[in-house]
């Protein structure tokens, strides 16, 4: 006789393991609770981990949207390898699940000092960034499976609700290390201690979670194996934090190539300074003495030399400066007071507004000694006034009336702003950016724009000059030698410097000479009007080294002769600054 066949099973399945019911010390229910309390911690500091990585690799490499994509999609395809290898260890999950979360502890709280290390010390960091996403990504992956065969041991329930109650607190524990992240960790300890007292964290949740909770289900040797393991984690974490200081200082040396004499966080970047100190250190034009020149760094990428910024100062507000009033002038960014003391040294102007999104950089300008000296106390000068804004929206606020007032006209804008390759400047070489900046702009007025180097990011610069066409500007492109900042490689490691360029090295054409040694690089710049011009010096213009109308015409042919066409304008939606 043919037996029936019995029916299939119904509710949760068995996994292959037999999962038999946990021995607590605890009732089920509090059981239950601590492991949900558990992955509340491991998930806040599992984003922690990523939101660290992301930001410390823009800053060191730049370009915060590649950064996030590799960092996101390396780490999302490595937890699912993790997933797949916790697999063999939900047999014995405690034990697994404490050598996963004491190993997550080590590697994601010194992943910033290792990352740090690698940019300061070997020149490159993205390898370490890569290995660290696998490596955190694998070890976060394999956290859910072991948790949810512990959540079953305490109590069973069926598989939907189970999930449901993990992921419930997964989520919300990833809603708060988002927030901690930038509004905690970030300011009060930095990227090194924020990252190792993450760290830490981790260790002590997800130790005490199996060393205590789940105590019984370990063997001696495991449970021994697992506590020296959480100890020696917790040890090298606290011995990180302790040395943090000393060795930011020592990579801060390695990067910079001598001790910072100023090293700030403003709460938008970290500005370092160098040199800048003593006789002669303090400008770079002929002066002679022992101290260093003072080199600006913001986020680690070179923005001021005293041995060269004269050059970029002159060659980017003295051609604005011709071809009409300059009673008003508008500065977008220019923190560092340079700009403005160049467009001080016109007896003719009566008003300088400065707009800074940096208050703790303008503040440096005002009383460092070195950077004051530099800039000739620009911004204590009673025409300066100084406004703390985004330059985006300030534009945005100024263009209409406001009160019944007409909108402020502004004789020159310049516009001295980071290189539109980084990935937080696009919107301010954007059209919708010069069309704001338009709408203040007097009548025959002009703007001049930093557009980044013309020869080595070619496509960038004439997308600028593309842009500012768009709204309606007659452009006027020129370019004068000296050295640029790469954002894509640190604080100028890849890129020959070259020496100070003397007056008169120029060629018999007008055109200015290469320097000495080193290979040559440009800075890139636009003049813009709603009528043709030229590129010019102004008849009221102070003695300047390097701008004169013979160097400007050679400065321009030689932009000119470069010109891409056919670029389309870049936009907030669609930014056109990706090499």
């Amino acid at each position: 006789m043919i037996e029936p066949p019995e029916p299939a099973p119904t509710g949760v399945l068995d996994p292959p393991e037999d999962i038999k019911p946990a021995r607590l010390p605890v009732p089920c229910g509090l059981g239950r609770v601590l492991v949900l309390a558990v992955v509340f911690v491991c998930a806040a500091c599992g984003l922690v981990y990523e939101l660290e990585l992301v930001a410390l690799a823009t800053y060191l490499v730049g370009d915060s949207v590649t950064q996030a994509s590799v960092v996101l999609s390396v780490m999302v395809f490595a937890m699912g390898i993790g997933a797949l290898l916790a697999k063999r260890l939900r047999c014995r999950a405690a034990v697994g699940f404490g050598a996963v979360e004491a190993g997550l502890a080590l590697v994601g709280g010194t992943s910033a000092m290792a990352l740090y290390a690698a940019f300061a010390w070997l020149g490159q960091s993205r390898s370490a960034l890569i290995g660290f996403s696998l490596a955190i990504g694998v070890l976060i992956g394999a956290e859910v499976p072991l948790l949810m065969t512990l959540i079953q041991r305490v109590r069973r329930q069926d598989a939907g609700g189970a999930v449901a109650d993990l992921f419930a607190a997964d989520y919300v524990g990833a809603l708060v290390g988002g927030l901690a992240f930038p509004f905690l960790l970030l300011p009060c300890l930095g990227q090194l201690t924020g990252a190792l007292v993450t760290g830490g964290v981790n260790a002590v949740a997800g130790g005490a979670l199996v060393l205590w909770l789940f105590r019984r289900d370990l063997t001696r040797r495991a449970r021994w194996a697992l506590l020296t393991a959480n100890v020696v984690v917790l040890a090298l974490l606290v011995a990180g934090a302790v040395l943090a200081t000393p060795f930011e200082r020592a990579a801060r040396k390695a990067v910079y190539g001598s001790a910072a004499r100023v090293a700030v966080q403003t709460g938008v970047q970290e500005v370092v300074m160098t040199g800048g100190t003593g006789a002669g250190a303090r400008a770079g034009r002929g002066r002679k003495g022992s101290g260093r020149p003072l080199a600006l760094y913001l986020d680690g990428r070179l923005r001021v030399s005293a041995d060269t910024e004269f050059r970029y100062h002159e060659a980017l507000v003295h051609p604005a400066m011709a071809g009409g009033p300059h009673a008003r002038v508008l500065v977008l960014g220019g923190g560092d007071g340079l700009a403005v003391r160049e467009v001080l040294r016109y007896r003719s102007v009566r008003s300088v507004t400065v707009v800074e999104l940096d208050p703790g950089l303008m503040r440096l300008a005002r009383t460092d000694p070195g950077l004051s000296a530099l800039n000739r106390h620009s911004l204590s000068d009673p025409r300066v006034r100084t406004v703390t804004a985004d330059a985006f929206t300030w534009l945005r606020e100024q263009g209409g009336a406001r009160g019944g007032r007409a909108a402020p006209r502004y004789d020159v804008i310049v516009s001295d702003l980071p290189d539109p390759g980084i990935t937080a400047s696009t919107k301010l070489y954007s059209q919708e950016f010069y069309g704001l900046a338009v709408r203040v702009l007097a009548a025959d007025g002009r703007l001049v724009v930093h557009a980044g180097p013309p020869v080595a990011r070619r496509r960038s610069f004439w997308t600028v000059e593309a842009t500012l066409r768009s709204v309606g500007l007659r452009t006027a492109p020129y370019r004068f030698p000296g050295r640029f900042t790469d954002f894509s490689g640190g604080p100028d490691r890849a890129v020959g410097l070259i020496g100070p360029l003397a007056p008169e090295a120029s060629t018999a054409g007008g055109a200015l000479a290469a320097p000495a040694t080193g290979p040559i690089q440009h800075w890139g710049f636009l003049l813009a009007a709603r009528r043709p011009l030229r590129p010019d010096v102004a008849p009221d213009a102070p003695p300047l080294a390097t701008v004169t109308p013979t160097t400007l015409r050679a400065a321009e042919r030689q932009a000119v002769r470069d010109r891409i066409t056919g670029l389309l304008p870049s936009t907030l939606m669609h930014p056109r600054y990706r090499q």
